[in-house]
């Protein structure tokens, strides 16, 4: 029981926090924002590579063995790639297909939805297996949400809604996390056995949003002391994970 409170809790954060605090910093004008929102992409680059690889892929690796954690991996990052790719399609941004942009902002809603779903189900599976993995999945799934919610902002807002209509529609997006992450805790309990593979499949999503979107997305920036803040950042972002499996090691 004291776990599911903890899931609860855990998911709220996840998913109303982040659409709240990212809708707060839309309060600010927008050199601040987009000075804040760059860094909590550095940070969360370096969250989602720590919890991939220093606490989900050895939980998975504890249940399942190393070679299957690992082609459950792989299958994660060809499944997203592909996900990825059906969203780009219908959302291309580039001057060549502008009349696909009235499309960006449902699809925004509706990929955003799905990937929050992801996220939910991946919160419930890692307080399953232990309060402490639980803790950092969410702390890393809060700190890439952010930025990705306020970018999800920028285009709606781009695309003609208002700030109030943009903050309802992520709310409403973020909820899909809540929904599968309780539906999500209450099956897992009964199919116990797919948990590590869950997990496995959430080390790759978050693998693959660090190095196919934030890493390249930090590339763009190529100054030298914007470069040494972002790899520092990243450090930090690591650091914080390394030390929360070193206690749930113990």
């Amino acid at each position: 029981m004291i776990v599911l409170i903890y899931t609860i809790i855990a998911l709220t954060a996840a998913s109303v926090g982040s659409v709240l605090l990212s809708g707060s910093l839309l309060l600010l004008n927008n050199k601040w924002l987009e000075k804040i929102s760059g860094y909590l992409l550095y940070l969360a680059g370096g969250t989602l590579l720590g919890s991939a690889l220093l606490g989900l892929i050895p939980e998975a690796t504890e249940t399942i063995g190393t070679h299957t954690a690992l082609i459950w991996v792989l299958i994660g990052i060809l499944l997203f790639f592909v996900l990825e790719k059906i969203i780009l399609w219908r959302t291309c941004h580039n001057k060549d297909c502008e009349r696909q942009n009235h499309a960006a902002a449902p699809m925004i809603i509706i990929g955003d939805a799905f990937h929050n779903a992801i996220d939910g189900v991946v919160i419930a599976a890692s307080f399953l297996s232990s309060v402490e993995l639980g803790v950092f999945v969410t702390i890393s799934v809060i700190l890439h949400e952010i930025p990705q919610e306020l970018g999800d902002f920028g285009i709606l807002i781009k695309s003609g809604y208002s700030r109030k209509k943009a903050m309802f529609y992520n709310l409403l997006s973020g909820s899909s996390s809540l929904a599968a992450g309780i539906a999500a805790y209450f099956l897992l309990d009964y199919v116990q056995a797919v948990i590590p593979y869950t997990i496995a499949i959430a080390a790759a999503s978050f693998l693959y949003i660090a190095m196919a979107d934030l890493i390249p997305e930090m590339h763009k920036e190529t100054k030298p002391k914007e470069s040494v803040i972002q790899f520092l950042l990243i450090l930090l972002g690591v650091f914080v994970i390394f030390l929360s499996t070193q206690h749930h090691a113990h």
